[in-house]
């Protein structure tokens, strides 16, 4: 399966039984980010959190909603 990466716009190709191809085919709104972009944006945001300076927002499921 032929993939674009969303944000470097670089093809490549996957397997096409792998679990990743069939998320793929199957949700249209997952999208494909290469191996570089991908480890790019973890190191980015690794710095980031490291610097004290990032927070993550989360909302906090009440146990009423289950």
């Amino acid at each position: 399966m032929r993939v674009k990466c969303v944000l470097c716009d670089t093809i490549e190709m996957i397997p096409d039984e792998s679990p990743e191809a069939k998320r793929l085919r199957n949700r249209p709104i997952h999208t494909y980010m290469c191996i570089p972009c991908h480890d790019r944006i973890a190191e980015r945001t690794n710095e980031r959190i490291a610097s004290g300076n990032f927070r993550l927002y989360r909302t906090k499921k009440n146990k009423d909603d289950f």
